[in-house]
């Protein structure tokens, strides 16, 4: 039987060690991000879970990886970031890593295994999260090869899913 849809709100024990195990992957606090008392609602989807911060879609979790999602802005100001060119973006958005030729620059301080949003370039917005396969000072100087491994993108069945509860 399918789990699709079966929804409920994490006890704040369960949450609090939600946040907790994130905040580290992200190097960010997020419970100091949120003022107010944080309500956090589990969606079981077909592909893993997603979790509602506030009502707002806002992690997911594939196995034992729980990673921000597109519209995590809160997360997106403090992450690192890798801007692409305009050419690449239909490419990242089918699922494909990104590639060094389409990197334009990079933003933020980062160590290989971080995450990263790729960003377009002519609009500064999330296109795509990703985990980072150079230190900061190694990506720069790469020519050719993956640089990033695409994780989630705009378009993707994470992305797709939002629409039934946003």
């Amino acid at each position: 039987m399918s789990k699709k849809g079966k929804r409920h709100f994490l006890k704040d024990k369960e949450a609090k060690a939600l946040l907790t195990r994130v905040s580290e992957r992200l190097k960010t606090d997020l419970e100091k991000l949120f003022n107010e008392k944080t309500k956090i609602e589990q969606v079981e989807t077909d592909f893993g879970e997603i979790f509602l911060i506030n009502g707002k879609p806002s992690l997911f979790r594939i196995g034992e990886n729980v990673y921000p999602t597109l519209l995590f802005e809160e997360v997106f100001s403090k992450t690192p970031k890798v801007i692409v060119d305009m050419g690449a973006i239909p490419h990242i958005c089918n699922g494909a890593d990104i590639m060094a030729p389409g990197i334009v620059r990079f933003e933020g301080n980062f160590k290989k295994g971080d995450l990263v949003f790729i960003v377009d370039e002519k609009h500064g917005k999330p296109i795509a999260l990703g985990e980072i396969v150079y230190d900061d000072a190694e990506a720069c100087e790469v020519k050719h090869g993956v640089v990033v491994k695409n994780i989630h993108f705009a378009g993707d069945k994470i992305w797709n899913s939002f629409k039934t509860f946003y």
